[in-house]
C-alpha cells in the first residue's frame, strides 16, 4: 500500500483535501495531509511574516521525519508545487513519486513570483497591500482561507537536481480555467519530456473540490509501484 503526503496551495491548510483523503483512505492506503506554517488558524502574524518557501519545504521533511515515511508519493497542489519540488530535493531518496497537481514545477533559481503570470502577480501584490508580509486570499471561495506568507511567493527555490532523480514524477493539468492558468506552457513541456507523465482533467483550478474522484483516480493509478 502507498503513503501520500499531501500539501495544500496558498491560502489552503490540510482541508482543502478533506473530499480526497477517505477515497485514498478507503482503497487501503496512510494519507497525511499537511497543513504549512503561517496557514494554521493559531499562527500568530510573526509567523505569517516570517515563514517562507525554506519553511514550508522543512514542514514536509519534518513530517516525513516525524512518522518515519518512506517510499512516499507527495502530493503538491498549485503554490506547492515550489514546496515539494524542494522537499523531494532534500528528503535524501525519501521519495518515490512526486505529483504536482495544477501546480508550479521550478528549476533552480525560480520563485513562485517569477514563475507564474501577470494576473497572479496582481493578486499578490493587491493582497499585501495592507501588511506588507501577508497576502490575503482573493475574494469569495472557501472562508477557512488564511492570509499566505508573502516571502513564500518571493523566495527562490534552491534545488540540487536530487529530486529529477525521484522514481516518478507526474503533472496534473487542469484545463477549465485556461482563462487564467498559468500552467499552459508548463503542460506543453512537460508533455513533451518523456521524464514526465502528464494527465489532463478538464477542471478549474479547485480540482480537489470540484472532482476529488477524478483527483483520486489519478493518485490511486498505478499507485503501488511507487
Amino acid at each position: 500500500m502507498a503513503t501520500f503526503v499531501l500539501v495544500p496551495g496558498a491560502w489552503k491548510g490540510s482541508w482543502s483535501f478533506e473530499a480526497v483523503v477517505p477515497l485514498l483512505e478507503r482503497a487501503g492506503h496512510t494519507v497525511h495531509a499537511l497543513t504549512l506554517t503561517g496557514l494554521r488558524p493559531d499562527d500568530d502574524t510573526a509567523t505569517v511574516a516570517s515563514a517562507n518557501l525554506d519553511t514550508h519545504a522543512a514542514d514536509v521533511l519534518r513530517h516525513l521525519d516525524r512518522h518515519r515515511i518512506t517510499g512516499a508519493t507527495l502530493v503538491g497542489h498549485s503554490y506547492a508545487g515550489m514546496v515539494v519540488a524542494a522537499a523531494a530535493d532534500r528528503a535524501g531518496g525519501r521519495i518515490a513519486r512526486l505529483v504536482h497537481l495544477d501546480a508550479y514545477v521550478p528549476v533552480d533559481g525560480e520563485s513562485c513570483w517569477s514563475s507564474t503570470n501577470d494576473h497572479f502577480r496582481g493578486v499578490f501584490a493587491a493582497g499585501a497591500a495592507a501588511t506588507g508580509y501577508g497576502v490575503q486570499p482573493p475574494r469569495g471561495g472557501d472562508p477557512r482561507r488564511r492570509p499566505h506568507p508573502l516571502a513564500a511567493f518571493l523566495q527562490r527555490v534552491r534545488l540540487t537536481g536530487a529530486h529529477a532523480l525521484v522514481p516518478r514524477r507526474e503533472f496534473v493539468y487542469c484545463s477549465g480555467w485556461e482563462d487564467r492558468t498559468p500552467f499552459a506552457d508548463l503542460r506543453t513541456r512537460l508533455g513533451a519530456d518523456p521524464a514526465w507523465v502528464v494527465h489532463d482533467l478538464p477542471t478549474g483550478h479547485d480540482a480537489m473540490h470540484e472532482d476529488p474522484e477524478a483527483v483520486a483516480a489519478v493518485l490511486l493509478r498505478d499507485c503501488d509501484r511507487a
